[in-house]
């Protein structure tokens, strides 16, 4: 079978790949300090090379920013758009690192080998599966069983400012029947998974203004309010004793998961206190009457991420401060509008404001949830691809956090995206000592491999 040969063929090239990979490692591609621009356009340059080399129309694309490398098969069949990211972050703080973060080396942890190196799990590791995986099928059969486009972005870690406007300008040229995205990961050791849907964001800052200036306690004490009083009473308000929001019409476009989706992530066997354990938790805090992987994954939340004013330093200022401030994000599910929210919230907060109080609200930020359509065959074949993989039969989750790419490929390109890594939660990914399974690299072209075999099958 012509599968089975391209699966020998990433076998007997894994050296081979694992140096490609280091040889982009080596490149400090740090998008956010522009002491490495020049970094950055070298990786870039490198991919697009790559890329030319397997038989690819590739070239780097510049923006406003860092480039873009995008990169087209001229190959028949479904046509599929890869995304990944080749920037990576910060390596601070430097003395926490066991080795230098750019000069990549394989080591063993928990008796496993590893790809110790900033970036080897994000995003450089997961890209180069897919780039392996193409370079197999071009070895053993000369072609690609579909067509492919490749889009790869060199702003993803400093919030990807030239990301949209390309996209709206290049919209033509990047279309496709659904996209790829290689930067989530396993659901557990050896059981792989599809990000269906993925919570958008809402966050907002507000400050509480009372007096004109900072108070003597002694003095104004007992006679004026005293703004952290009042944002106090607002925040702990925030919640019932149940643990659901209560900003008017925050549930009224919730939708519930269906009873099969239930029903298969119920199957998976989440251990919430296993989830909790290694963080100094025990109990799951968010609404009653929910399954742990709702919280996480189907259900809204409320969450206050900072709190500051008056005085915080040494010793004592007894002052009543004039202004307190907050940082509250609300993580978003699929039918949630960010705009609806900022509304509601706003109206909440100087709906319980005493008298002499006003509220003032930065410019907030918001971006809605994504929820894939998996109707579309490539979502079937490609769970089918991994559970053939890896030991564990693979399954559509959800993902708490928020992958704004796969959003704008929706809005902006009209195509759900297909999310498979195969990363795990000790990569240690944004941290020290990053680093990435030699087995999720091996096994994940090895993935994609049979994710392309199983496109020409249609």
């Amino acid at each position: 079978m012509t599968l089975d040969a391209v699966l020998a063929r990433v076998d007997a090239d894994l050296d081979a790949a694992m140096e490609r990979l280091m040889t982009l490692l080596r490149v400090p591609s740090i998008s956010t300090d522009p002491a490495y621009d020049g970094d950055v356009a070298k990786a870039a340059q490198i991919l697009a090379d790559d890329l030319n080399e397997l038989g690819f129309d590739a070239s780097v694309r510049e923006t406003t920013g860092h480039p873009m490398v995008v990169a087209h098969g001229n190959d028949e069949g479904p046509h599929v758009l890869f995304y990944g990211h080749y920037d990576v972050q910060p390596v601070d703080p430097l003395d926490l690192w066991n080795r230098d973060p750019f000069d990549p080396v394989i080591e063993e942890q928990n008796g496993k080998p590893v790809i110790r190196a900033r970036g080897a799990s994000d995003d450089k590791g997961q890209l180069m599966t897919f780039i392996e995986a193409c370079r197999a099928w071009k070895a053993v059969t000369g072609k690609l069983p579909a067509k492919v486009t490749i889009f790869l972005e060199g702003e993803e870690e400093s919030g990807s400012p030239s990301l949209v406007p390309f996209m709206e300008a290049h919209a033509d040229e990047l279309k496709a029947e659904v996209a790829f995205i290689c930067d989530t990961g396993l659901f557990a050791e050896g059981v792989p998974a599809i990000v269906t849907q993925l919570r958008g964001m809402m966050k907002e800052e507000l400050t509480i203004t009372g007096p004109s200036i900072d108070l003597h306690s002694g003095m104004f004490g007992g006679i004026a309010m005293n703004p952290i009083r009042v944002l106090s009473g607002i925040l702990a308000g925030l919640h019932d004793e149940k643990g659901a929001v209560t900003v008017p019409g925050f549930y009224d476009d919730v939708p519930e998961i269906s009873d099969a989706l239930r029903e298969s992530w119920n199957k998976l066997n989440f251990d919430a206190q296993a989830f909790l354990a290694p963080v100094g938790l025990s109990a799951p805090a968010g609404e009653a009457g929910r399954t742990p992987l709702e919280m996480i994954w189907s259900r809204p939340t409320a969450e206050v991420n900072g709190i500051w004013g008056g005085y915080t330093g040494a010793g004592f200022k007894t002052v009543l401060p004039s202004q307190a401030h907050a940082k509250v994000s609300f993580r978003l599910v699929a039918g949630q509008d960010p705009a609806r929210l900022h509304d509601n919230f706003k109206a909440w907060v100087e709906a319980q404001l005493p008298p002499d109080c006003t509220a003032s609200f930065a410019p907030a930020i918001g971006s809605p949830a994504s929820q894939m359509d998996t109707s579309h065959p490539v979502f079937e074949t490609t769970l089918k691809a991994l559970s053939d993989e890896w030991p564990g039969d693979a399954a559509f989750i959800g993902c708490g956090g928020s992958i704004p790419v796969a959003g704008y490929f929706k809005e902006i390109l009209g195509m759900d995206s297909v999310l498979a890594g195969f990363g795990k939660d000790d990569d240690a990914i944004h941290s020290p000592n990053e680093k990435y399974d030699v087995e999720s690299f091996h096994r994940g072209i090895r993935s994609w491999a049979r994710v392309l075999g199983g496109l020409a099958q249609g």
